[in-house]
């Protein structure tokens, strides 16, 4: 009996994402592309579509449950919205996030990022910080776990940094936001993510970094671009960050647009100068 309703399959030459697959895109300077999603049917639309990289991020608290903000997502919403994903991917590499006082120390860090893989089948966590967070860095990379760390503006502090804005513009903030990442490159994060930085700071980190750096308003030189699927689809709030494109428009279909961003990052004509800051 022929099935009605199917998910798509990816060529049968694609061979699943890993780190080495990521490492080797740096090294070759070829584009890592990410997106966000939050279930398998997305899930499934974007590996079909040849996203290397696909978060759940816990902006899902704003684009699915409807918060002003990512602080009510809690470690149970997570591994819910990763096991949905996780479903829908066969290549893509699967990042999840550790929501807000979810890592607050190694022990806590420990047991929500083993719930993110053991439960939600996620392949990698990604918690935000500076430094500080270097010890809980190296407990996760320790235990075996692999981490991105999220750098520049964090969501899940705008009320200790004062709102959604541009990270790193003085010398001062720079400097320490370069040290930042090399002290959590050393810690062991094995991808680091820069979020609105300026596209001059981005480039250096980024050059400095062993590790591939994945960008979001944070200019063209970094090693890849990650997008909230929400935005690049026109879906939202009326007031957009400016580094937000809605492919589609010229993508037709949803399925296009995701193609048409991803061919976007890749031949480099996404992000463009106007979408970074200085």
């Amino acid at each position: 009996m022929t099935a009605i309703y199917s998910q798509p399959e990816p060529s049968a030459s694609s061979s699943p994402v890993t780190l080495v697959t990521l490492r080797r895109l740096k090294k070759s300077r070829q584009k890592i592309v990410c997106l966000t999603a939050y279930d398998a049917s997305f899930a499934a639309l974007e590996d079909e579509a040849g996203i290397d990289l696909v978060l759940v991020g816990d902006s899902l608290g704003m684009v699915i449950q409807g918060h002003p903000s990512t602080i009510p997502v809690t470690v149970d919403h997570m591994v819910y919205h990763t096991q949905l994903v996780a479903r829908g991917l066969k290549r893509a590499w699967l990042v999840a996030d550790l929501p807000f006082l979810s890592y607050r120390d190694p022990q806590t860090a420990l047991h929500n990022a083993g719930r993110l893989l053991q439960e939600g089948g996620a392949h990698m966590v990604k918690l935000e910080g500076n430094a500080a967070q270097a010890e809980i860095v190296a407990a996760l990379a320790g235990a075996g776990i692999p981490v991105c760390a999220h750098l520049g503006l964090r969501p899940q502090s705008q009320h200790k940094i004062g709102g959604f804005r541009v990270a790193g513009r003085s010398d001062a903030e720079a400097a320490c936001m370069i040290e930042d990442a090399k002290r959590l490159e050393a810690a062991g994060a094995d991808l680091l993510l820069l979020e609105c930085v300026p596209t001059p700071l981005a480039a250096r980190i980024t050059e400095a970094s062993r590790v591939p750096v994945i960008g979001i308003g944070a200019g063209p030189a970094v090693d890849g671009q990650i997008l909230v699927l929400y935005d690049i689809l026109g879906i939202g709030g009326s007031v957009r960050p400016r580094f937000a494109v809605n492919f589609l428009l010229g993508g037709g279909t949803i399925a296009g647009a995701v193609a048409a961003y991803a061919e976007a990052v890749r031949a480099l004509t996404y992000p463009g100068p106007e979408h970074g800051f200085e």
